[in-house]
């Protein structure tokens, strides 16, 4: 092997070209390009997302419970762990109730909201038909808060220190 040979198998590959058209701001092309595929998602037409969110805005951790008509019935659904300071889609279709029920606990299952609409729950998850006799079937009664949408498709409801 000479020596022009040995230098060529011990040089490095040759750069790839950068493109030689560069934008005028850089480092901004990429962030104008982030905001305008956020904007285009925001507002392009397609499939509305109408929910019924509740948002966390106490210090702890709170489970929560959603009571509503479903096909004409009383239905409970439970349960959400929601973080301090965050939000979580309880009902991820259009709202077609005027009232959604909600109850919620602390991590020690001691009640953190108090309402007057009598509903059945469980300790683990579950969905429950129907909100009478809830103890004869082996459910435990709750007092749910009544929630009107003012029959709204999307609403947010705000779980404070100082909830009803």
């Amino acid at each position: 092997m000479n020596l022009r040979t040995l230098r060529s198998l011990h040089q490095p590959p040759p750069r790839k070209q950068r493109s030689r058209l560069r934008s005028p701001f850089p480092g901004r092309t990429t962030l104008a390009a982030l905001l305008g595929a956020a904007l285009f998602s925001i507002l392009s037409p397609g499939k509305a997302h109408a929910e019924f969110t509740v948002c966390n805005q106490t210090l702890d951790v709170v489970n929560l419970a959603v009571g509503q008509k479903v096909d004409n019935a009383d239905q409970t659904d439970g349960w959400w762990t929601i973080g301090a300071n965050q939000c979580v889609n309880v009902i991820r279709e259009e709202l077609t109730n005027r009232y959604i029920y909600l109850y919620a606990t602390d991590v020690f299952g001691h009640a953190i909201l108090n309402g007057s609409t009598e509903m059945c729950i469980d300790r683990r998850r579950f969905s429950i038909r129907g909100i009478d006799e809830c103890w004869q079937r082996g459910h435990i009664a709750a007092r749910f808060v009544e929630v009107d949408t003012l029959e709204q498709v999307r609403w947010t409801y705000f779980l404070t220190g100082n909830s009803p």
